[in-house]
């Protein structure tokens, strides 16, 4: 199909008998932070699916025969096409069956549920999900709406670029495009290069999922072994036929960005919006922040496209631990200081009036300590700079910022039970009013009297912080640790006989 057919189809689209135009919304903290015009076009604000999927499926589905509505509709979705679909099928009084990968968001599925469709809940991705739809369609004759890979769903969704560029006054000159199986960016690029050539159309990827970036690269639709979920809107491992077809001409490039920016994305989103965005959602605004990093572009206009809002609430908590990474905010290390007394103050010492996010630690030897410590980098400096401060102070660092098994499983499980003998262990607890030195001036005030055998903090944006302390204090000094404690002027809570700790750390 030539696109001049497809621009037509984009003309006669009848998505506005179920959406209004979203606003184009400007974000001017962020604007203002990386130096260029940013705005966001809010395809999150459709009531009921928030999401733009309810276009494309709209589209297609309102030119359904009578013959095939009476036979019924199945779709295959990670969960915002579902919806749209099923919207559609309720408006249009059409019977729908939605084939959901298990891994769906529950928010999503029970919204689908709401809207009266069926729902088959069947492997791990889509594509696994998409093969049992196609199964499903032969078996019982119903019509399979393509989320991606048909030309009046790609027309429904280019509706959003003749919106952009009505609502542009001014110059624009580059509009990001989040990209699963690429009917968004296939109808957006489509428009905008029809009309306006000059400005550039990005898609954005995931890295663990980037179909049509491998695509691009080689010359032909790449199926990728295996794709990542957490941006569970756009997990596809091949690119659609027509989308690509279209892309190869008409899209400029596409960037990758990692989950830790994607979650960063999602912050920028919420300062900008008050609005929670999916992970797929804020992909776009993600990829405009590294492009413009990467290029140190200045004075542009640039367009994210916020294209869904439909996220599990649960999921906020792994978002806020790394979204610091994706900003570039927090640096994890781990390192080697000399397991002595007063190495952990001499150890803060050397980090100045850097701020501390998390610092853990277990006894395992004599010799050396092992600190699994988060460093803050608002002040402009990078995880280079913290390095090498750090080695050429003498101690050993390794960088784990971008280590996948750190950030989400070991940095919570650092040292466990110590493995040479601790004697004399006392646990305590403490909480401290939060301020910046506040680690610093807790740990001059613990001194050097006994020696640390466990220690964990974390900062988590509140007023007070909490410790979990161990030292090793001979059973005829503990009435002198109960004077020090008293004399701290800190909350305390001895925690030798916890349960918890005598279960997983003595």
């Amino acid at each position: 199909m030539l696109p001049d057919d497809l621009f037509k189809r984009i003309l006669r689209s009848s998505v506005y008998d179920v959406v209004t135009e979203t606003p184009l919304d400007p974000a001017p903290a962020l604007s203002r932070a990386i130096g260029n015009e940013v705005l966001l076009k809010r395809e999150d604000l459709h009531p009921g699916v928030f999401s733009f999927k309810i276009r494309g499926a709209y589209n297609r589905m309102v030119r359904l025969t009578a013959d095939e509505r009476a036979c019924g509709v199945i779709a295959a979705s990670a969960g915002n096409h579902a919806q749209g679909v099923a919207l559609a099928a309720e408006r249009l009084g059409v019977d729908a069956k939605i084939v959901m990968p298990v891994t769906t968001p529950e928010i999503k599925v029970a919204a689908v549920r709401a809207r009266g469709a069926q729902v088959v809940l069947h492997g791990d991705s889509y594509d696994a999900a998409h093969d049992e739809a196609r199964r499903i369609a032969a078996a019982e004759g119903r019509v399979f709406i393509h989320p991606y890979d048909d030309a009046d769903v790609i027309a429904g969704q280019g509706t959003i670029a003749m919106e952009i560029l009505r609502q542009r006054r001014g110059p624009l000159d580059a509009i990001f495009v989040p990209v699963g199986g690429g009917g968004l960016i296939a109808g957006i690029a489509t428009y905008v290069k029809a009309l306006s050539p000059e400005i550039r159309v990005i898609g954005v990827e995931p890295d663990d999922a980037a179909s049509l970036y491998a695509a691009l690269r080689d010359g032909e639709r790449t199926v990728l072994d295996r794709v990542g979920l957490f941006a569970d809107g756009v997990a596809v491992r091949q690119v659609g036929a027509l989308p690509f077809a279209i892309a190869r001409t008409h899209v400029d490039e596409v960037v990758l960005v990692s989950t830790d920016e994607i979650c960063a994305g999602i912050k920028d989103v919420f300062e900008a919006t008050r609005t929670v965005a999916e992970p797929a959602g804020a992909l776009a605004l993600a990829g405009l922040k590294r492009w413009v990093r990467d290029r140190g572009a200045t004075g542009l206009s640039l367009v994210a496209i916020e294209s869904g809002a439909n996220v599990n609430f649960d999921r906020l908590r792994y978002v806020v631990e790394r979204a610091e990474i994706g900003e570039q905010r927090e640096a994890l290390f781990a390192v080697g200081i000399p397991e002595k007394k007063g190495s952990f103050l001499s150890f803060v010492k050397h980090l100045h009036n850097r701020s501390i996010t998390e610092f853990n630690y277990r006894y395992a030897d004599d010799a050396v300590a092992q600190v699994f410590v988060g460093i803050g980098t608002r002040d402009g400096s990078t995880r280079a700079d913290v390095k090498q401060h750090l080695t050429s102070a003498g101690f050993a660092v390794t960088d784990l910022t971008g280590n996948e098994v750190a950030g989400l499983h070991v940095r919570f499980m650092v040292g466990g039970r110590a493995q040479a003998g601790v004697k004399d262990e006392r646990v305590l607890r403490f909480e401290f009013p939060e301020r910046p030195d506040a680690l610093r001036d807790f740990l001059a005030k613990l001194g050097g009297r006994w020696n640390i055998t466990l220690f964990h903090y974390r900062n988590h944006g509140a007023a007070y912080g909490r410790v979990l302390v161990g030292m090793s204090v001979p059973d005829d000094e503990i009435a002198e640790l109960g004077r020090f404690v008293a004399a701290l002027g800190y909350d305390a809570v001895l925690e030798t006989e916890n349960p918890a700790y005598r279960i997983f750390l003595s």
